[in-house]
């Protein structure tokens, strides 16, 4: 039956609909475009025959569902009883070892501390990448912010995008955590964006630090563990910090 091919058609239609395999009409009936009425022609018997009329092709078809029974109450011996040996457990022990203070969950401690403090590290960094990367592309052309023209900064996206970092800046120091997909979007978008742009220039001192920049920035993003975080922050500081000084200061 499973390469068996069905046509099918209603009672009231005089056109077929097919071949579909028993696959197929078992999703159509799940769809509620197949009902048991639903007429198929039957090659050896050369008639339309309803599916629900052969008892094969009808619990292929529409199998029956099993219905739902309550179980009865089972009696679960509980574990936390009071042997000679070992006291029951207490509501202070299971906030100790949710908070790592007990001996088999230190270690879980101490990987949830690294991971706050990376976690905090991280941000601060890229707060500090992103004011830097907005020096960078806002003040070669600050006229343009003093003139406060909306023309002129549309010819301008180095210093629109000087702007959006601005504003990533301020939104992670008022603690909102969604503006990481951004982070990681700004990073990427950096990388493509700036490095095309310093590429075609034949910079390849500014490419290569916002290279180094947009990768740090992304990485600090997503690493919680001491030695990569560092890397991610020495590189993203020191990427942004060598575009301010190629681009300011020289």
């Amino acid at each position: 039956m499973a390469t068996q091919e069905f046509y099918i058609r209603n009672a009231s239609e005089t056109e077929a609909r097919g071949p579909f395999t028993i696959e197929q009409l078992v999703s159509l009936a799940e769809a509620g475009q197949v009902t048991a009425d639903t007429l198929y022609y039957d090659a050896n018997a050369e008639r339309w025959l309803a599916l629900g009329s052969d008892l094969t092709i009808k619990a292929a078809i529409f199998p029956e569902k099993k219905k739902l029974v309550i179980k009865k109450a089972v009696r679960v011996n509980t574990l936390n009883k009071t042997t000679e040996t070992q006291a029951p457990i207490e509501v202070t022990d299971m906030l100790a070892a949710a908070e790592g203070r007990t001996a088999d969950t230190r270690d879980r401690g101490h990987n949830y501390a690294m991971a706050e403090r990376c976690a905090k590290a991280g941000l601060y960094g890229c707060m500090v990448m992103l004011i830097l990367a907005a020096a960078t592309e806002i003040l070669p052309s600050i006229e343009i912010i003093v003139d406060f023209s909306p023309d002129k900064l549309l010819t301008a996206p180095i210093v629109a995008l000087g702007l959006l970092d601005m504003a990533l800046v301020v939104l992670m120091f008022l603690g909102v955590v969604a503006t990481y997909p951004f982070l990681r979007f700004r990073a990427m978008f950096g990388l493509g964006f700036l490095g095309l742009f310093y590429w075609l220039q034949r910079d390849h001192l500014s490419l290569a630090a916002s290279v180094a920049g947009s990768l740090g920035l992304y990485c600090s993003t997503i690493f919680l563990s001491y030695l990569p975080t560092t890397l991610a922050l020495i590189f993203g500081l020191a990427g942004f910090g060598s575009l301010v000084y190629l681009h300011i200061f020289l």
